[in-house]
């Protein structure tokens, strides 16, 4: 039986996917930084890494492996680099297939900065001679909630554009789907989308609806945008990537709906309102 080695398994999408693997039976290989956080599941062994930027740790976490599922890496000044490292890592491995999590719209002109960075890695993981599958990604329908303040608002430059969230539960589904069988989606990118096209206002009122808690959405101006999140502290690329998220729903970058979720993983995609009240702790700040 050949082996899937999976990145991430103990962050959000790739620990679902990983579980969506064992529950299929196949035998797979957490890449993680500490054993002893892995995930405890049927077929899986745990080998380690001390990151992407780790090239030898990489090299011998994957040996063996013929798939790879490559999650992006989490956003630094120097991601795109430890992706091309990761990727390096992979060849010389002699992985040959690699899914990797890229994000909708990946072009090296994107508004979204964060875009940018999956187009490079695109781009490195086709020179690399390893087989592909891109999983482009639109923004999380699990983030929605968590758009809004504790004061119940949604701030940001976005006006009224609108995107088809798509839950990480689906997008683990078709991940799993993938990666159960890769040769079937070979060189493939497939765009992964909801069905529900929203703009923020409309996510305030179903938040409003569901919650029982006035939410409301504020478009801000770009310079407001960036005076609004000073107080975080965060790093410059960080909060331009921030910014830019909602300058590009609001371009229509994302205003994107495909039958990705459907077709690969057999359902139908969850929407807001499925999530809401699924997972009531997405919106326990909004408590009062």
């Amino acid at each position: 039986m050949s082996l899937i080695a999976v990145t991430g398994s103990t962050g959000a999408l790739g620990g679902r996917v990983a579980r969506r693997l064992a529950d299929r039976g196949l035998q797979q290989r957490l890449v993680v930084r500490d054993v002893a956080r892995a995930p405890t599941l049927d077929g899986a062994e745990a080998a380690v890494a001390a990151g992407y930027h780790d090239h030898a740790g990489m090299v011998a976490a994957l040996r063996g492996a013929s798939t790879l599922f490559l999650v992006s890496g989490r956003e630094s000044a120097t991601r795109v680099d430890e992706h091309r490292t990761a990727v390096d890592a992979a060849a010389e491995a002699g992985v040959g297939h690699v899914v990797y999590t890229s994000f909708l719209g990946a072009a090296h002109d994107a508004t979204f900065t964060l875009a940018r960075h999956h187009a490079a890695t695109e781009e490195h993981l086709r020179a690399s001679g390893m087989r592909t599958t891109f999983l482009r990604n639109t923004m999380y329908l699990d983030f929605v909630p968590f758009f809004a303040s504790a004061d119940g608002v949604i701030a940001g430059p976005a006006g009224d554009g609108r995107a088809a969230f798509v839950s990480r539960d689906d997008v683990a589904d078709v991940a799993a789907a993938v990666l159960a069988d890769p040769a079937a989606h070979d060189g493939a990118t497939y765009d992964v989308t909801g069905d529900e096209r929203l703009s923020l206002a409309e996510a305030a009122e179903v938040l409003t609806e569901e919650t029982g808690r006035p939410v409301t959405y504020v478009d801000e101006t770009e310079e407001e945008a960036y005076a609004s999140r000073a107080h975080f502290g965060a790093e410059p690329f960080e909060v331009e990537g921030w910014v830019t998220s909602y300058q590009a729903l609001g371009a229509g970058d994302f205003d994107v709906v495909t039958d990705v979720v459907e077709r690969i993983a057999g359902h139908a995609p969850q929407r807001l309102r499925d999530l809401l009240r699924s997972d009531r702790e997405s919106w326990a700040h909004l408590r009062p």
